[in-house]
């Protein structure tokens, strides 16, 4: 059980990509109650696997959209456990040349958890 009502209704998505395109654009808005959310730390030891996944993928979201606007990031959202064994690539049609480059290009929330998202792709009007 995630325990954020926002984070845990994002999960129950049917699914993931509309999920995540929703997260981008409160993100975007810097929507005031969200943000204040996430000072109620998820017990990560009450997720499944699947929401630990999940988690990982937002919890890279989350810390770069907050740093990107100056907002402090909550510790939670930095537990070691939050991060990939293997690289994960959100987009699926990438070169092998295009995943180097990622890993490479991408900031630190990113590859600090082994999350990969094109930035262009994450980015907003």
């Amino acid at each position: 059980m995630i325990g954020n009502e926002y984070l845990q209704a994002l999960f129950d998505y049917p699914d993931e990509d509309t999920a995540l395109n929703q997260l981008l654009e409160i993100l975007k808005y810097k929507d005031q109650a969200f943000i204040t959310s996430l000072n109620n730390p998820c017990d990560l030891d009450l997720c499944t696997d699947l929401e630990i996944n999940y988690l990982t993928k937002v919890a890279a979201l989350i810390d770069y959209s907050l740093q990107i606007h100056k907002l402090d990031v909550p510790g939670w959202i930095r537990d070691e456990r939050l991060s990939f064994d293997t690289p994960y690539y959100h987009s699926k049609r990438l070169s092998d040349f295009d995943k180097v480059k990622l890993i490479y290009s991408s900031p630190g929330p990113f590859r600090a958890r082994n999350v990969y998202f094109d930035l262009h792709g994450i980015e907003r009007i």
